[in-house]
């Protein structure tokens, strides 16, 4: 069978094509490997690292990526994707090198206390990503992946300076995996902007995730500053906005002045310190110590 991206229907880049964004994610653990998703079955109450991975052998994952020559899960950082990066196709495209295809584990994962809303900024390649905030009482299916830390250092670069990592213990926010395994703790991606209220709304957060083209329309309709600045649709707020950082800067300002960006105080007390980045981070052994 064929596993590479296109064939299974994973083939839009949302840094390529904007009004994709955020890129279709895995929906049962996955391993990306170079261009292809191969299988990973949960082993029930055992860890990451013992599930067997698709292919003739069926061997353990750790096996597999040892023999591979790359880093084992328990020396992988657990990312909590809740935008593009849960796109095996958007994180293909960030973290492939001509010399060292990306393999990475992508495993969906229940987390409580957070929600996805989107950004109160307008992105490098023109689109308003997703963004989390607290959700109390809230669980919301999310996409973890297990990054080396080369690969981490390449996402913080990708998501410098609007969002700063934070590492979130499982004890606050709740963690399972399929396999029933609870998460001592991961790393996530806050906006630095906060996230979009949903216009003539009060205080309910714009949800994020859905349709681009629909997110983008609905802000123009709401703001005629946005229509005048990245009308009349939402192709010509892409086109605009990813060619002239100055556009993205006053579109920005725009969700300020309307009164649409909320501050997520909340998650500011498990900001890891951005100033040591790129910081050896902790591990998925290490972070068993947050549980």
């Amino acid at each position: 069978m064929d596993r590479s991206l296109s064939a299974l229907g994973f083939a839009d880049v949302p840094a390529l094509r904007p009004l994709t964004y955020p890129g279709r994610p895995v929906t049962v653990p996955t391993l990306l490997i170079g261009g292809e998703l191969w299988d990973l079955e949960p082993a029930p109450g055992g860890r990451l690292g013992t599930w067997p991975a698709g292919g003739p052998s069926r061997e353990p994952l750790d096996a597999l990526l040892a023999r591979l020559g790359e880093a084992s899960t328990g020396e992988r950082h657990p990312v909590i994707a809740v935008g593009s990066n849960a796109s095996p196709a958007q994180l293909h495209h960030k973290l492939t090198r001509p010399d060292r295809p990306a393999v990475v584990p992508m495993i969906p994962v229940e987390v409580e206390g957070i929600a996805v809303g989107c950004s109160a900024h307008i992105g490098r390649y023109g689109y308003v990503a997703s963004a989390p905030h607290t959700a109390p009482a809230t669980r919301t299916p999310l996409v973890v992946s297990w990054l080396d830390a080369d690969q981490l250092r390449a996402v913080d670069a990708t998501e410098h300076p609007n969002y700063r990592r934070t590492l979130l213990p499982g004890a606050d926010f709740p963690m399972t995996l399929p396999s029933g395994e609870r998460l001592g703790g991961g790393y996530l991606y806050v906006g630095v902007c906060g996230v979009l209220l949903s216009p003539g709304a009060t205080a309910t957060p714009l949800p994020g995730g859905g349709d681009q083209s629909a997110l983008l329309a609905g802000l123009l309709a709401a703001s005629s500053r946005l229509r005048t600045l990245l009308g009349p649709d939402p192709h010509t707020w892409v086109t605009r906005a990813s060619a002239d950082p100055t556009i993205r800067k006053e579109g920005t300002q725009v969700f300020q002045d309307e009164g649409w960006a909320l501050p997520q105080p909340a998650f500011l007390r498990y900001l890891e310190d951005e100033t040591t980045w790129p910081a050896e981070p902790r591990g998925y052994e290490l972070l068993s110590g947050l549980r």
